[in-house]
Parts: C-alpha cells; sequence; structure tokens
C-alpha cells in the first residue's frame, strides 16, 4: 500500500519540488525516486495513521476492527496518475468495525481519522514555526534543503484530509460523524 501511494503521488510532488523542469520532463517521465521517497514519507503516514485511528477508537470501544488496503482502488489510482488525470480521486484503505456501539461512539470511531490528520498538521505546523525561528536553522536547512518544504507539505495534506473527510456527505467520515453526533443528542 505504502509503495503504490508512493507511486501514485510522486508525480504530483515531482511538480512541486522540481518547478524548473521543462513541461516535457515532468508529464513524460514515469518516476522520480526522489519524489517517490517524499511521497512515501508524506502521503503514507497521513492515510494510514488516518484508518489506524479509526480502527484503534473502535477497538477501544470492545468492538472488533479490521484495516484493509483497498488495492483495487489503489490500483486504479495508479491507472489515473500514469494516465495523467489531473485531480485523483480514490480511497487507498478503510478499516471494517463489527460489534454493537451507541451513536455517540459510531460518531467518535468516525471523527477519530480526521482527528488524527488534525493533529498530524498541528504537530507539523508548529515544527515549521518552530524550524523557522531557530537562529541556527539556516545552517541545517542548507545541508537539507527538503527538511522544511516536507513539513510544510505534510501539513497541507493533513489539514486538506482533514476538511475534506469532516465534509457531511453520504460515504464520507464528516457524515458519519454528524449523523451518529445528531442522533445521540436527539
Amino acid at each position: 500500500m505504502t509503495i503504490l501511494l508512493g507511486l501514485i503521488f510522486e508525480g504530483f510532488l515531482r511538480r512541486l519540488f522540481k518547478p524548473g523542469l521543462d513541461s516535457y520532463y515532468l508529464v513524460n517521465k514515469l518516476f522520480d525516486l526522489e519524489s517517490f521517497k517524499i511521497a512515501v514519507v508524506v502521503v503514507a503516514p497521513a492515510i494510514i495513521l488516518h484508518e489506524l485511528a479509526h480502527k484503534f477508537v473502535a477497538l477501544s470501544f470492545g468492538m472488533y476492527a479490521t484495516f484493509h488496503a483497498a488495492y483495487s482502488w489503489l490500483f486504479l489510482g495508479l491507472l489515473m496518475r500514469i494516465f495523467g488525470f489531473p485531480f485523483i480521486f480514490f480511497v487507498p484503505a478503510y478499516v471494517s468495525i463489527l460489534g454493537e456501539g451507541s451513536y455517540l461512539q459510531y460518531a467518535l470511531i468516525a471523527a477519530a481519522g480526521p482527528f488524527m490528520n488534525l493533529l498530524i498538521w498541528f504537530v507539523s505546523s508548529l515544527m515549521v514555526r518552530h524550524a523557522k525561528k531557530r537562529s541556527g536553522f539556516r545552517r541545517g536547512f542548507r545541508r537539507n534543503k527538503l527538511y522544511l518544504p516536507v513539513l510544510m507539505l505534510t501539513a497541507r495534506i493533513n489539514l486538506f484530509l482533514f476538511i475534506f473527510n469532516m465534509l457531511p456527505i453520504p460515504g464520507f467520515d464528516g457524515f458519519k460523524f454528524f449523523f451518529g453526533l445528531i442522533k445521540a443528542i436527539f
């Protein structure tokens, strides 16, 4: 799953981290190892930790929860990447939950994933802010030019995942959260 996520997102990240390259290179080169590594470091934890948050909250309520990599969706995402779709939408993983619970418990399980992304955004944003304030950071930044951009990208992707997943659209975590919350209150 991690490798497929890296392959899917490396093309988008190549455009961000190598903006000086001509468009022929960006479009026609199918793989760039450095962009792949960045995609693995940034995107895979955002998605995997999101799903694991759902799983562990469900387990804490005494339910059975199983993490699944959605390989058919991942391969669809890879095909979309290869054929140059400008926006890729797919479900890379999900957690199946079995057991009885209250509406509030299901609302909390649904919110756990997006709030994990919010936590990652918060921590990476603090790290960016701290890195920019440190006087000695300039020397360290010259040695590792990817540190700050990777942190900034981590923050952006996780904030996007939080907002996107909290939309109250059927099938999304936000819908499950708000539905469960309303049912628990009323």
